[in-house]
């Protein structure tokens, strides 16, 4: 059996799987609610046995620790192993555990917005949810091999007069460094709503401030109820495009750029609607160049979960 973990911001997904990768046993844990993630991992293996353990971790892991980004919780694989009674745990950026999972996914796991050109090579992922997340996936002639990144903690860079207004609007609450997971993520959504209401004197939307939630953004977008809210939304998938067609150039991500998180597919009309490829393909000179590049949204959640059992699972089976 081998014990998968997707550990965010907003909530920690642990499952254990057998040699098939069915789930055997799941369950999902509210983060915030608990001071440290060992005591979510000794309440989940009472009266479990399991030959593995594998984490994707939102935040930079180095030499088997992880401090990570949006909760203050200090992950160590040794010491996560000693409380486990000497299981191996290996610990993974939740991204690379996400790219992982690309491989073991179906056809119906996927929705394509460029169907490009089938070519061998390097690809990317980007996945907008609690926080931004970027990985790559290097092409070694063989086969596919995921790699970290904190890529989303980069400088955004505005491309109009309205998104450097934004960014003067951020700068203002963050400081000289504003990066794209200040409007690629939950929150940053609420920040582009509050910026259209407070600079550029859009109405407010009731629901939305006494919730203060990005979920209603997104709901109030897609029914089209609130101007305000879907022009928000526009202006997050324009945003997400041009990132994404950033990172694609950055990686020569030939093979594919997959886009995951949990904001895409409730989104989903937005990015099929034209402005997030333009802002993927308006590059220049490059645009030919990203116009042949296939572009896909994830559509099944537990994609890091999935990536981090079988992560575990090989190590298992190169161990015997």
């Amino acid at each position: 059996m081998f014990l998968g973990g997707d550990i965010g911001g907003t909530k920690t997904h642990l499952a254990i799987f057998d040699r098939d990768l069915k789930i055997r046993k799941e369950k999902i844990y509210p983060s915030h609610n608990y001071a440290t993630f060992s005591l979510i991992l000794e309440e989940f293996l009472k009266g479990e046995t399991v030959s593995i353990i594998t984490l994707g971790v939102a935040g930079p892991v180095q030499n088997g620790k992880c401090e990570t980004t949006n909760l203050p919780w200090v992950l160590e694989s040794q010491s996560l192993s000693k409380e486990a009674n000497g299981t191996p745990v290996f610990l993974l950026n939740d991204l690379e555990a996400n790219a992982y999972g690309i491989s073991v996914l179906g056809n119906d796991d996927f929705i394509c917005l460029n169907p490009g050109q089938k070519q061998t090579g390097n690809q990317a992922l980007i996945s907008a949810g609690t926080g931004l997340g970027e990985a790559g996936i290097y092409w070694d002639g063989k086969s596919h091999i995921p790699f970290a990144s904190e890529g989303g903690h980069a400088d955004f860079g505005p491309r109009n007069p309205l998104e450097i207004d934004l960014l003067i609007y951020l700068s203002k609450l963050f400081g000289q460094h504003v990066s794209y997971e200040r409007v690629l993520s939950g929150i940053g959504l609420y920040y582009l709503y509050r910026f259209l209401v407070e600079v550029k004197s859009y109405a407010q939307n009731s629901e939305v401030e006494a919730s203060k939630d990005p979920k209603d953004i997104t709901k109030c977008a897609i029914s089209r109820s609130c101007p305000t809210c879907k022009k928000a939304v526009e202006i997050f998938s324009e945003i997400y495009g041009a990132e994404a067609g950033n990172l694609a150039l950055k990686m020569l991500a030939i093979g594919g750029v997959f886009i995951g998180g949990g904001i895409a597919p409730k989104i989903l009309p937005f990015l099929q609607a034209g402005d997030f490829l333009e802002s993927f393909f308006s590059k220049g000179r490059f645009r030919k160049l990203l116009q042949t590049i296939p572009v896909y949204v994830i559509r099944k959640e537990n994609t890091a979960l999935l990536g981090a059992a079988d992560f575990g699972r090989q190590r298992y089976k190169d161990a015997l």
